[in-house]
């Protein structure tokens, strides 16, 4: 990309995110963004041929880190178990390692959180509890295969308990925690969580 074309990329990129955070995507205006960035509305579509292109544009790629940090702690955590209380352990962590990446984060969670009403990101929240749930399903299996009494659970009721425990992460960011106070609640969530945890699969 000519470096004049890649200047105007980056100023369209960052109006784009203010426009985003400001306004909520469907409130925004994609001849705002233009007019923030420097260039005419037509010169804003030769780099994003639609709005909702430009949003995933400042969200997608933070997805997927996250989930491919989230899968290989989850991995970890697989070869972990066979390691005397690592079971155990691994369950007190998790809310303080999403809470740091989402302040690594923060503009681009509080776009898929709060600003995303209108494109495929809107149900966020239940796309991450989903994955919650199907990696806490796998790590009670891999339990019961250690040879682990872990009780039977109703599957609604578990689904109910891990989309809470998820959103409860999320609040901060639409609250505007500071990064210190929601790494503080962040410990709070485990506290709280991780007893009935421990209980749900057998720990205690």
């Amino acid at each position: 990309m000519p470096r004049d074309k890649s200047e105007s990329h980056e100023r369209i990129v960052a109006a784009a995110k203010e426009e985003f955070l400001t306004c909520g995507f469907d409130n925004a205006s994609m001849r705002r963004i233009a007019a923030n960035a420097g260039i005419t509305a037509s010169g804003l579509y030769k780099h994003f041929p639609c709005k909702e292109d430009m949003f995933a544009h400042l969200v997608q790629p933070t997805l997927d880190e996250f989930r491919e940090l989230y899968y290989r702690k989850e991995q970890e955590e697989q070869d972990a178990l066979y390691e005397i209380g690592a079971a155990a352990a691994f369950l007190n962590e998790d809310a303080v390692f999403a809470m740091a990446f989402i302040y690594d984060h923060f503009d681009e969670f509080k776009l898929l959180v709060c600003c995303s009403q209108g494109t495929r990101y809107e149900n966020c929240a239940h796309t991450l509890a989903e994955m919650e749930e199907e990696s806490s399903l796998r790590h009670i299996e891999a339990l019961r295969r250690r040879g682990d009494h872990v009780p039977d659970f109703d599957r609604r009721e578990f689904h109910l308990l891990v989309s809470s425990n998820v959103e409860a992460v999320l609040q901060p960011i639409r609250h505007d925690f500071t990064r210190e106070a929601a790494m503080h609640y962040a410990k709070t969530i485990n506290t709280f969580f991780s007893k009935g945890w421990k209980w749900l699969c057998g720990m205690e």
